[in-house]
């Protein structure tokens, strides 16, 4: 019997848009039964390393910070780390509306039950919607639940990235999904072992990271942004430390930042996109490391500014770096409503190390 002629699969097409469904591919927004041509497959999808297209056009996520320091590339697989309450959903949230995009798909994995109603209100509000797939397991769902969602998640958005079309993979978290499969592993009798994860959590994170990406096609693109929860503020976290080796870059959220109300709390300093200099010119990446040279000379001497212990003239870097910082600092700041393309935030960007 071929997927098409089992009444248990899913079927997809473009009618899938605009609607709210469980990890069982069930709707949640009384809208009726989801309709569908094309089976959706219930396993992974996996592309040919060899025949994967590469990373090689800048993806414009509305973000200053991130499109000039940490510029992301269509196709590319990102963790946003951070601890909790420092603004990861928020920030996700401001990527949600920014990002140009066919196809949004949003994976709300193991997170509170009340931000799954805000985040479709606020973050990607009436006309975000129409163009998005929003797939739900709060926390309260059981662990094979919440696993079940994010695989569709992934299902979904290779399915419309194979149809041509640009897609934004969003899930929040990764974190919820390796915690799930813990439970899952644990109550199977499976030894737990860094942390009381279980060696299969290792294993499955991986499969499910690349299962995202850019497909074999020209057309289409599929970028992937995971937020991974750093418990305690620990990025030697193992689930962090597995994310960080898995994917294409990573956004550190700093508490630090959030605590003097710099939005978004993003650490220039602490992240990088390992495909940005693939989607740059020369002229960008050196703006770029000059700023980021500015910043963290200055972040050295900060403290020791208001005690007497720094000279002007002493040293002609640090001089500059004192000189740009209210520059930089307003730079890096971005109210969550406003948005930053790309072609601005270079400009803006040259004109500060001008």
């Amino acid at each position: 019997m071929s997927p098409a002629d089992d009444d248990t699969s899913l079927q997809i097409d473009d009618s899938w848009l605009g609607r709210v469904l469980n990890g069982l591919g069930e709707p949640l927004d009384d809208l009726g039964k989801l309709g569908g041509r094309d089976p959706l497959p219930v396993e992974l999808p996996k592309v040919n390393p060899l025949r994967r297209r590469p990373v090689s056009a800048p993806l414009d996520v509305g973000v200053r910070a991130i499109n000039t320091m940490l510029t992301l590339g269509k196709g590319q697989r990102v963790g946003l780390f951070a601890g909790s309450g420092v603004g990861k959903s928020v920030l996700l949230g401001m990527i949600t509306r920014q990002t140009k995009a066919d196809v949004v798909v949003v994976g709300l994995i193991g997170e509170r039950g009340r931000e799954v109603q805000e985040f479709i209100l606020h973050s990607l509000g009436e006309e975000g919607l129409r163009k998005a797939v929003v797939v739900v397991a709060p926390a309260n769902e059981s662990p094979l639940m919440r696993m079940k969602a994010t695989e569709l998640c992934h299902s979904i958005a290779t399915y419309f990235r194979d149809q041509g079309k640009d897609v934004l993979l969003l899930v929040d978290s990764l974190t919820r999904y390796a915690m799930a499969q813990r439970e899952i592993a644990l109550a199977l009798g499976e030894p737990p072992a860094t942390k009381g994860y279980p060696p299969s959590v290792f294993g499955m994170l991986p499969e499910l990271v690349e299962s995202a990406g850019n497909g074999e096609s020209e057309r289409g693109s599929l970028s992937a942004l995971y937020t991974v929860l750093a418990e305690g503020d620990d990025q030697q976290d193992p689930i962090v430390d597995c994310a960080r080796a898995i994917l294409d870059g990573h956004i550190v959220l700093s508490r630090r930042l959030a605590d003097v109300g710099h939005y978004p709390a993003i650490d220039i300093a602490s992240s990088v996109s390992r495909c940005m200099t693939q989607v740059t010119d020369k002229s960008h990446q050196q703006a770029a490391r000059q700023l980021k040279e500015y910043y963290s000379t200055y972040e050295k001497i900060k403290e020791l500014i208001p005690l007497g212990g720094y000279t002007p003239g002493m040293d002609l870097k640090t001089d500059q770096s004192v000189q740009l910082a209210p520059a930089i600092e307003k730079f890096l700041r971005q109210d969550v409503g406003q948005g930053a393309e790309l072609e601005q935030c270079l400009v803006d960007l040259r004109s500060i190390i001008r």
